[in-house]
């Protein structure tokens, strides 16, 4: 196959290159330009994609013999993922620019973009695994599904997950079976990548120095608003109501203490009266979400034996954030929730063990079956069932649905 690698510069990208190759595939490899300042550099392991990544891609290519270059996705990458993540917070919602990302850049731009130059799959460095299931001998039919990685530690299965079935079909994961981030630096440094003791890249990658308020406050600027209890009592003042989320501890602008002495989080983000409610812990539980623009895999919904049929509920788990846990839930699809309208599709989960606390609007939620990834929604709203039937206020509140970006 020809196959592009998509080689960010870290060592995760260059073996799955080297990976690709190894197995006989026609490999091109290409570097994403995503920041329209030409002149960043990394701040120790600190964000990603700048000019110094683009030269230890490219070095990396010449150790395995491959063409390379380098696409200027930037525009694209600020049109839509930088967008999102400032609308997003605007809007009061807590958004995951690496699932928008993979969404919009990764499997979209480049893939489409691939496939307009005649490749036949995109390899990246992502720990995750495709299985097959039912396929006939020569390899050709069955459903493709998405798993978890063996290696819990680095598992990026849920940053994946927005993708959906079409994208899955033709994209390669050849870490998939690595079990420890060591093993893939060994491979590395067997292979005689430079790059196989570069540490790792983390935070947010179009804001390197990590102080994300400071990245919002410079682009949406100062909106001064109250923050307030659960009884509309003012406690104190913020400075823009798109820096707080839902489960927030620190940094409140709270000028004295609870009644009880207590700690306070935020519970919910306002942002048509600018303001920030804030509360004790047990607000924060949820047992109920409903989330949209669901995505969900083949065989899940449809297929000669799905796991479920629209509007039926079935038992799964659901992982609300990067690292957490997955949870047991009951989860019903709604709206169609077939893979062929998945774009408009939605889902209610309500959880069937210990509550979650500080689910917030905007959160990417993945529905699991063991390791295998079933579908993902965008969290529109997360509340404590029983709470809401006395018409008590929810903790999250109905926020609207995330504005799709356009391409």
């Amino acid at each position: 196959m020809r196959v592009l690698a998509a080689m960010s510069g870290g060592v995760d990208s260059a073996v799955a290159a080297a990976l690709a190759v190894e197995a006989g595939h026609d490999v091109v490899g290409v570097h994403m330009a995503l920041s329209r300042n030409r002149d960043q550099f990394r701040t120790g392991s600190r964000g990603c994609c700048s000019i110094e990544d683009a030269g230890d891609a490219r070095r990396a290519a010449d150790v395995l013999g491959i063409p390379y270059y380098v696409w200027d996705l930037s525009e694209r990458f600020e049109d839509t993922v930088v967008a999102d993540f400032l609308a997003e917070y605007e809007a009061g919602r807590t958004p995951n620019p690496c699932v928008r990302c993979n969404e919009h850049i990764k499997f979209e731009a480049l893939l489409d973009k691939a496939t307009a130059l005649g490749f036949d799959a995109v390899a990246t460095g992502h720990y995750a695994r495709v299985v097959t299931r039912g396929a006939a001998p020569d390899g050709t039919g069955g459903v493709r599904e998405l798993h978890r990685s063996p290696n819990a530690a680095k598992d990026q299965s849920y940053v994946l997950a927005v993708m959906g079935p079409e994208r899955l079909a033709r994209a390669m994961f050849p870490l998939g079976d690595f079990a420890s981030k060591d093993e893939v630096r060994a491979e590395a440094a067997r292979r005689g990548l430079s790059v196989s003791a570069k540490p790792d890249s983390y935070d947010i990658c179009f804001v390197a120095d990590g102080d994300t308020q400071g990245f919002l406050r410079d682009r949406l600027g100062s909106r001064p608003g109250e923050v307030v209890d659960t009884e509309g009592r003012v406690l104190g003042e913020h400075d823009g109501a798109y820096s707080y989320t839902v489960g927030q501890r620190k940094g409140l602008g709270i000028d004295r203490p609870a009644p009880d002495g207590r700690p306070r989080y935020v519970l919910d983000v306002q942002p048509a009266a600018n303001r920030v409610v804030v509360g004790p812990a047990e607000l924060l539980s949820v047992d109920r979400i409903e989330a949209g623009g669901a995505v969900w895999f083949d065989g899940v919904l449809d297929g000669p034996a799905p796991l479920a049929r629209p509007g039926d509920p079935f038992d799964a788990e659901v992982q609300v954030r990067a690292h957490g846990a997955p949870v047991p839930a009951r989860v019903r699809a709604t709206d169609g929730g077939s893979a062929d309208v998945g774009d408009t599709a939605a889902m209610t989960v309500e959880l069937t063990g210990t509550p979650l606390r500080g689910v917030a609007a905007g959160q990417s939620l993945v529905v699991y079956a063991g390791t295998r990834v079933l579908g993902q929604a965008t969290v529109d709203r997360a509340y404590r069932a029983s709470r809401a039937s006395r018409g008590a206020p929810a903790p999250v509140s109905a926020q609207p649905a995330r504005t799709a970006v356009s391409s």
